[in-house]
């Protein structure tokens, strides 16, 4: 087996750790942290998204409530409780995503295809309209401009961590909670929750022949993938220092879904390689055009016709014929 066959074929049996090393090394190789910043963080965004959407065939116009929920209740907490500690800012986060994604799954997945799609943007937009309106705690439609860095001076009493910065430990710490949900992502598609996802997604008619309680593994899905945009959500208002009513609008679930297309529908990096890929397109592109919306969207025409699984599609069949043997 030649050295590339072999590097892909160790890629493809450990991908988390994969992913962990190549970030956690990152910003000290190419001096773009903020973009390895904002790469796990759209990138778990997306790969949430991808559990709903990709795996179980459920496409959601709301997403951006969830990243919203999540990055207001961790701000609030961090702004105008006083807390100082990221896990319990975070579990704010977290914990409001996931009772929005209950209740907004609950009345939702009552609903198919369009309708189930347009009730999910209703109720993101009831959301944006919360955040935009209510002013005591919120701050409206100015937002929380000054989300203080949650207390990480116990990383700096860590070997190898005590001469860096804040942002750095931030960054490490994002990158080991992203590797964490990426194993669990991973752990819930290969399980059998996962591919009875795949059933719902292929024939939800025929789940429910053979016995299965459709609704129940869609409610499951559904907030999952609102959990893991909340903590996205409640990880970049950190990062962002600030939290904001267009984190909640519309806009924003209609970026994950550039993202996924953009990488790969169904496959299980294709979201994270399609955040990559649009965050770098952003930057570029706007530097030399003020139409970027324009050519995003020519590149999203070519891409979907040439390949129709995205960029993480094709990487995957790249990676295939790299680690097969050679026959001789």
């Amino acid at each position: 087996m030649s050295p590339v066959s072999a590097v892909a074929a160790w890629v493809r049996r450990h991908p988390v750790l994969c992913f962990f090393v190549v970030f956690a090394i990152f910003p000290w190789v190419v001096p773009y942290k903020s973009l390895g910043s904002q790469v796990l963080i759209y990138g778990l965004f997306a790969l949430g998204f991808n559990l709903l959407y990709g795996y179980t065939g459920l496409l959601s116009f709301g997403s951006a409530a969830y990243w919203g929920l999540g990055a207001y209740g961790t701000g609030i907490a961090l702004a105008k409780l006083k807390v100082t500690s990221l896990w319990l800012a975070l579990g704010m986060g977290l914990a409001a995503a996931l009772v929005g994604g209950a209740l907004v799954g609950f009345f939702c997945l009552r609903r198919r295809g369009i309708y189930f799609a347009m009730l999910t943007l209703a109720f993101a937009q009831i959301v944006w309209a919360i955040c935009f309106k209510w002013n005591e705690v919120t701050g409206g439609e100015q937002g929380m401009p000054e989300v203080p860095y949650p207390d990480l001076a116990w990383m700096g009493r860590l070997p190898l961590l005590d001469r860096l910065r804040t942002s750095d430990h931030f960054y490490l710490l994002t990158v080991v909670l992203v590797a964490l949900c990426l194993f669990l992502l991973h752990r819930v598609v290969g399980s059998p929750f996962g591919r009875m996802l795949t059933t719902i997604r292929e024939n939800a008619e025929r789940a429910e022949f053979i016995g299965v309680h459709v609704r129940r593994y869609e409610l499951a899905a559904f907030v999952l993938a609102g959990a893991f945009a909340g903590l996205a959500g409640g990880l970049f208002g950190i990062f962002n220092r600030g939290v904001f009513p267009d984190f909640a609008y519309w806009t924003k679930s209609s970026e994950v879904l550039i993202m996924t297309l953009l990488g790969g529908m169904g496959t299980f990096y294709g979201p994270s390689v399609g955040a990559l890929a649009l965050i770098l397109l952003n930057q570029q592109i706007v530097s030399y055009t003020e139409y970027w919306p324009f050519v995003l969207g020519t590149i999203l025409v070519v891409l979907l016709f040439g390949f129709p699984g995205g960029l993480g599609g094709a990487l995957e069949l790249l990676g295939r014929r790299l680690g097969r043997p050679r026959r001789a």
